[in-house]
């Protein structure tokens, strides 16, 4: 079952939102990853997120750049939560986007990752967040993802 839907306004996104396809089959959640634009497939993109919708999907994951209007309209067709990354461009460096992604208007949320490969992963891992409210297995495996972080922290031995 696909409970989360990865939206990406251009297939240029992929490098970026690998980290995120990468990490939800580490932890065998499904999902699905689309191309559909806010701004040259408006009417595609709304058809599809109102059916993903009723179809299972419980999370959405929004990957854009520039204008990054992608997350906000995915929000306005959806009472899901909905997550976007900032994808990193190359006149303003991720700034565009990230700003495009965090000033939504009272009503319509989104969750606003950080720009590129960090926000890519920290997106998979808020979605992971959000099922593991309701799912037992997903909830374990964050905890134990969680631990080997702190065991890789508190493994390091310095020598000064």
């Amino acid at each position: 079952m696909k409970k989360i839907s990865i939206i990406m306004g251009s297939s240029s996104d992929l490098e970026i939102v690998k980290e995120t396809i990468g990490l939800l089959k580490e932890f065998k959640v499904g999902f699905e990853v689309k191309v559909l634009s806010a701004h040259r497939s408006p009417k595609e993109l709304a058809a599809f997120v109102e059916n993903a919708s009723k179809n299972g999907t419980e999370v959405f994951i929004a990957a854009a750049g520039g204008a990054a209007a992608l997350a906000g309209v995915i929000a306005a067709h959806s009472i899901k939560p909905v997550i976007g990354i900032p994808i990193e461009t190359k006149s303003l460096y991720g700034l565009d986007s990230l700003l495009s992604t965090v000033q939504m208007p009272a009503g319509v949320p989104v969750a606003s990752m950080s720009i590129g490969k960090a926000g890519a992963r920290n997106a998979g891992l808020f979605a992971l967040q959000i099922l593991a409210l309701h799912d037992k297995k997903i909830n374990a495996k964050l905890r134990g993802y969680k631990n080997q972080l702190r065991l890789k922290i508190k493994n390091i031995k310095l020598k000064v």
